[in-house]
């Protein structure tokens, strides 16, 4: 089964732009909320990240804007991991939480670095198939 998670979100004041929009960069904290519960399900959240001997940089950050988001607008944010097995792949999807209409589609690449000797490692980590349930690749 492939993870992936929804979040509800409101759009506030203190996200719009001078036009009254949201401001761009915002869009990467919704995807990031969204991202954070994904690893959560799985039990794989920072602290846990951490206690494994590896972090996980974003290297690659990609938004397509397709609607605008506005205050007050009701959100849902779904973040699915569609690799895993040399980087976690994380697609996001944000929709209109009345209507359903697609506003914002994008995705985020990170791969595991080892804190101790700060190496990147051109394949995930045991740990990351474990907590998938799946079996390790070699």
């Amino acid at each position: 089964m492939i993870p992936t998670t929804t979040i509800d979100l409101t759009i506030p004041f203190h996200d719009l732009d001078p036009m009254d929009i949201v401001w761009h960069g915002h869009y990467a904290r919704y995807f990031e909320l969204a991202r954070t519960a994904l690893l959560q399900s799985i039990d794989f959240d920072i602290p846990q990240m951490r206690q494994s001997g590896y972090v996980w940089p974003v290297i690659e950050l990609n938004v397509r804007y397709s609607r605008p988001l506005r205050y007050q607008q009701r959100i849902r944010v779904s973040a699915t991991l569609v690799e895993w097995r040399n980087r976690l792949k994380v697609r996001y999807e944000i929709r209109d939480a009345d209507s359903g209409a697609r506003l914002t589609r994008g995705h985020t690449v990170q791969v595991a670095v080892e804190r101790a000797s700060g190496e990147m490692c051109y394949v995930s980590p045991a740990i990351l198939f474990h907590k998938l349930g799946l079996p390790c690749a070699d």
